[in-house]
Protein backbone atom coordinates (compact mmCIF):
# COMPACT_ATOMS: atom_id res chain seq x y z
CA UNK A 1 0.00 0.00 0.00
CA UNK A 2 2.46 2.12 0.59
CA UNK A 3 4.22 1.91 -2.73
CA UNK A 4 0.33 2.75 -4.34
CA UNK A 5 0.74 5.67 -2.17
CA UNK A 6 3.93 6.92 -2.85
CA UNK A 7 2.85 7.44 -6.92
CA UNK A 8 -0.50 8.57 -5.73
CA UNK A 9 0.84 11.24 -4.05
CA UNK A 10 4.00 12.05 -6.68
CA UNK A 11 1.42 12.31 -9.55
CA UNK A 12 -0.71 14.27 -7.40
CA UNK A 13 2.35 16.64 -6.37
CA UNK A 14 3.48 17.09 -9.64
CA UNK A 15 -0.22 17.77 -11.22
CA UNK A 16 -0.84 20.99 -8.18
CA UNK A 17 2.61 22.26 -8.83
CA UNK A 18 1.91 22.77 -12.26
CA UNK A 19 -1.28 24.13 -11.92
CA UNK A 20 -0.22 26.11 -8.79
CA UNK A 21 2.63 27.01 -10.89
CA UNK A 22 0.93 28.36 -14.05
CA UNK A 23 -1.70 30.55 -11.98
CA UNK A 24 1.59 32.47 -10.29
CA UNK A 25 3.30 32.36 -13.24
CA UNK A 26 0.64 33.58 -16.08
CA UNK A 27 -1.15 36.58 -16.58
CA UNK A 28 -4.88 36.48 -15.38
CA UNK A 29 -5.63 36.99 -19.46
CA UNK A 30 -3.26 34.33 -20.03
CA UNK A 31 -5.55 32.02 -17.89
CA UNK A 32 -8.85 33.52 -18.78
CA UNK A 33 -7.88 32.85 -22.86
CA UNK A 34 -7.51 28.94 -21.56
CA UNK A 35 -10.43 28.77 -19.89
CA UNK A 36 -13.86 28.01 -20.66
CA UNK A 37 -15.86 30.90 -21.71
CA UNK A 38 -18.83 30.25 -19.52
CA UNK A 39 -16.03 30.44 -16.33
CA UNK A 40 -16.58 32.62 -12.91
CA UNK A 41 -13.85 35.36 -13.04
CA UNK A 42 -11.60 35.84 -9.62
CA UNK A 43 -9.96 38.67 -8.65
CA UNK A 44 -6.23 38.61 -9.65
CA UNK A 45 -5.38 38.10 -5.95
CA UNK A 46 -7.34 35.33 -4.69
CA UNK A 47 -5.99 33.59 -8.37
CA UNK A 48 -2.39 34.20 -7.16
CA UNK A 49 -3.38 32.60 -3.55
CA UNK A 50 -4.64 29.91 -4.61
CA UNK A 51 -1.80 28.98 -6.51
CA UNK A 52 0.81 29.44 -3.64
CA UNK A 53 -1.33 26.94 -1.48
CA UNK A 54 -1.26 24.75 -4.29
CA UNK A 55 2.27 24.74 -4.67
CA UNK A 56 2.78 24.20 -0.92
CA UNK A 57 0.33 21.58 -0.93
CA UNK A 58 1.73 20.01 -3.68
CA UNK A 59 5.29 20.28 -1.48
CA UNK A 60 3.25 19.09 1.66
CA UNK A 61 2.57 15.94 -0.42
CA UNK A 62 5.76 14.54 -1.01
CA UNK A 63 8.52 16.28 1.13
CA UNK A 64 7.72 15.08 4.92
CA UNK A 65 7.94 11.98 3.38
CA UNK A 66 11.50 12.02 1.57
CA UNK A 67 12.92 13.71 4.37
CA UNK A 68 11.30 11.94 7.00
CA UNK A 69 10.10 15.04 9.08
CA UNK A 70 6.75 15.72 10.35
CA UNK A 71 5.22 13.08 7.97
CA UNK A 72 1.40 13.92 9.60
CA UNK A 73 1.76 16.76 7.77
CA UNK A 74 1.53 14.48 4.10
CA UNK A 75 -2.43 14.18 5.33
CA UNK A 76 -2.85 17.97 6.49
CA UNK A 77 -1.56 18.84 2.93
CA UNK A 78 -4.32 16.82 0.89
CA UNK A 79 -6.39 17.98 3.50
CA UNK A 80 -5.90 21.54 2.47
CA UNK A 81 -6.32 20.54 -1.18
CA UNK A 82 -9.39 18.76 -0.83
CA UNK A 83 -10.83 21.69 0.17
CA UNK A 84 -9.35 23.69 -3.04
CA UNK A 85 -11.15 20.79 -4.99
CA UNK A 86 -14.28 21.31 -3.51
CA UNK A 87 -14.05 25.23 -4.42
CA UNK A 88 -12.92 24.02 -7.86
CA UNK A 89 -16.05 21.53 -8.31
CA UNK A 90 -18.71 24.24 -7.03
CA UNK A 91 -17.07 26.70 -9.03
CA UNK A 92 -17.40 24.31 -12.38
CA UNK A 93 -20.58 23.58 -11.56
CA UNK A 94 -22.05 27.31 -11.16
CA UNK A 95 -20.74 28.60 -14.26
CA UNK A 96 -22.74 25.71 -15.66
CA UNK A 97 -20.13 22.93 -17.26
CA UNK A 98 -20.52 20.19 -15.92
CA UNK A 99 -18.01 17.63 -17.29
CA UNK A 100 -15.35 19.52 -16.62
CA UNK A 101 -16.41 19.04 -12.69
CA UNK A 102 -15.33 15.29 -13.23
CA UNK A 103 -11.69 16.36 -13.30
CA UNK A 104 -10.58 18.07 -9.67
CA UNK A 105 -13.57 15.31 -8.52
CA UNK A 106 -11.56 12.63 -9.78
CA UNK A 107 -8.50 14.55 -7.78
CA UNK A 108 -10.63 14.97 -4.55
CA UNK A 109 -11.02 11.21 -4.26
CA UNK A 110 -7.75 10.75 -5.28
CA UNK A 111 -6.26 13.15 -1.80
CA UNK A 112 -9.19 11.51 0.21
CA UNK A 113 -6.87 8.25 -0.88
CA UNK A 114 -4.05 9.68 0.12
CA UNK A 115 -4.99 11.64 3.36
CA UNK A 116 -7.02 8.35 4.75
CA UNK A 117 -3.89 6.34 3.93
CA UNK A 118 -1.09 8.25 5.46
CA UNK A 119 -3.33 8.54 8.23
CA UNK A 120 -4.91 4.91 8.52
CA UNK A 121 -3.23 2.17 6.15
CA UNK A 122 0.41 3.37 5.89
CA UNK A 123 1.57 5.64 8.00
CA UNK A 124 5.14 6.75 7.98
Amino acid sequence: MNIVLWIVQALLALLFLFAGGTKLILSIEQMQEMGSPNQIVFPALFVRFIGVCEVLGALGLVLPGIFRVRPELTPLAATGLIIIMVGAIVTTLKSGDVAPALFPLVMLILLAFVAYGRTKLAPR
